[in-house]
């Protein structure tokens, strides 16, 4: 409960109405009655888990934008969870500011992973998607450069724009002009989407999780 009231205290900075319960029953009976705008759940709870108080409120209609804060730094749990329906994934090693980041994106229609789980989430996704075996696909013509699909190749490896910039011999300004063009081709909003809908279309080859 101290946990939770830490969070309370970070986020009251930010947003105006904050309720806390205290396991994953109490956050379905809450939600039923009065919806918010935004979820932040633990995966682990006393009773009903977050997944399942997920699961049951969406069995209800109910698609009110789950933001998951956990200690576990587990790909296919945070593959499992996106898949799921949740809007975004933090641990709560990251937690602070990057909990009221994730939230603000969740908010604007985005989804959010922890950039240091991000890449192997979204490996673990096609991983299961394919039904466990490779997704490497041949690559299609598509409207993108050898150098934006160069920039995409290092996106998927988790790379940030000043890494992939040092790679490459760009500036950090040509990665991210890349990036965003890349982005709206896909007509995607987040790097998490980017990666998910380009090894999707196998414009990326995405290796088995070891």
């Amino acid at each position: 409960m101290l946990v939770a009231q830490g969070i309370e205290m970070l986020l009251l900075e930010c947003f105006c109405n904050i309720r806390i319960v205290s396991d994953g029953q109490s956050l379905v009976d809450e939600v039923r009655r009065d919806p918010p705008d935004v979820i932040v759940s633990d995966i682990s709870m006393t009773g009903m888990s977050g997944l399942d108080a997920m699961r049951a409120l969406r069995g209800d209609g109910i698609e009110v934008p789950f933001v998951f804060l956990t200690m576990h730094a587990d790909p296919e749990l945070a593959a499992e969870a996106i898949e799921g329906g949740a809007s975004a994934y933090v641990l709560k090693s990251s937690a602070g500011e990057e909990l009221v980041r994730a939230i603000f994106e969740v908010l604007a229609g985005r989804t959010y992973v922890t950039p240091t789980l991000a890449a192997r989430t979204i490996r673990a996704s096609a991983h299961r998607a394919h039904g466990g075996q490779s997704a490497a696909r041949s690559m299609p013509d598509a409207a993108l450069t050898q150098k934006q699909r160069e920039i995409l190749a290092r996106v998927a490896q988790g790379l940030r724009s000043k890494q992939i910039a040092f790679e490459l011999g760009l500036s950090v300004r040509t990665v991210e002009s890349h990036k965003y063009a890349i982005m709206q081709e896909f007509g995607v909003h987040s790097t998490v989407e980017l990666v998910r809908k380009a090894a999707h279309a196998g414009l990326i080859a995405i290796d088995a999780p070891p």
